[in-house]
């Protein structure tokens, strides 16, 4: 699948590095001194092994940054998964793998695009969920975390209901998306999207993300989206800059749902 590369993308700013510090600084400086401040990272729409997921597993592997990959289940065959593993197999842990919707189809005839939304009866989407899980478990076995992320970010109450019901054990949508989950259902957000931007004039999409950096920064857990196919060879080398400067010095702690999962259990035993 080949999609448009957003127009920040065609150029580096000159003074990238002055304004990533900036960020990040303005960012710590708003933070909670007792918030450990938790950050994630999610490649959306995983499913074939081309040469960007190859090229951003071995981003991620060699700085030893966690990614959470959100896998199309319709998408994958038993080779790509036998693929993508060995891509990953230097380094195991850190991988999250979990379910990105069914096929990845808008059903909607109006409004906005979603796979599990409003027009759909429950036994459909009920259906679709089933046999995601079951493909990813079958082709992954123990590598596969239950947790969904939907298509577009976006799924409907009948959805997250069901979602608790067959044991996920937590959703990934956009910030402040609605529906809420229902309570033992985490929401593990994602605020900044990097590579689905709308801006059409670079320096409007660059004063853009940088604001939405800043201000997801300044609150944990952050989340941050990851769309491979859009990527070109300025996202890259931004995507390694953000994760080096997050890294060193360890002012941010670098997770994936799995971890998220854990504190959140903690958390409800106190």
């Amino acid at each position: 699948m080949v999609q448009r590369v957003s127009a920040l993308w065609r150029i580096l700013p000159t003074d990238l590095s002055a304004r990533m510090d900036r960020c990040l600084s303005g960012a710590l400086e708003k933070r909670d001194p007792k918030d450990p401040g938790t950050i994630f990272f999610r490649a959306d729409d995983v499913a074939a092994p081309g040469p960007n997921v190859v090229r951003l597993m071995d981003l991620f592997m060699r700085h030893r940054a966690p990614l959470c990959l959100a896998v199309v289940p319709a998408w994958l065959t038993r080779t790509r998964w036998q693929h993508l593993q060995k891509l990953g197999q230097r380094a195991p842990s850190l991988w999250c793998w979990h379910q990105h919707g069914w096929r990845h189809v808008n059903h909607e005839p109006e409004g906005k695009k979603q796979e599990f939304g409003p027009s759909r009866p429950s036994l459909q989407i009920r259906g679709d969920l089933l046999r995601g899980k079951h493909r990813l478990q079958t082709l992954m076995g123990e590598s596969f975390s239950p947790v969904f992320t939907p298509p577009w970010n976006r799924c409907d109450q009948k959805t997250l209901g069901l979602l608790k019901e067959l044991d996920y054990q937590a959703v990934s949508r956009s910030k402040k998306e609605c529906p809420p989950s229902p309570g033992g259902l985490p929401d593990f957000a994602v605020g900044v999207d990097l590579h689905t931007r709308k801006e059409n004039d670079p320096l409007l999409g660059w004063e853009g993300l940088f604001s939405e950096l800043g201000s997801m920064l300044s609150q944990s857990p952050c989340g941050i989206m990851i769309h491979h196919q859009r990527m070109n060879e300025a996202a890259f080398v931004f995507l390694e800059r953000l994760i080096q400067a997050l890294i060193t010095p360890k002012r941010w702690r670098l997770v994936h749902f799995t971890d998220l999962l854990t504190a959140h259990k903690e958390k409800d035993c106190r």
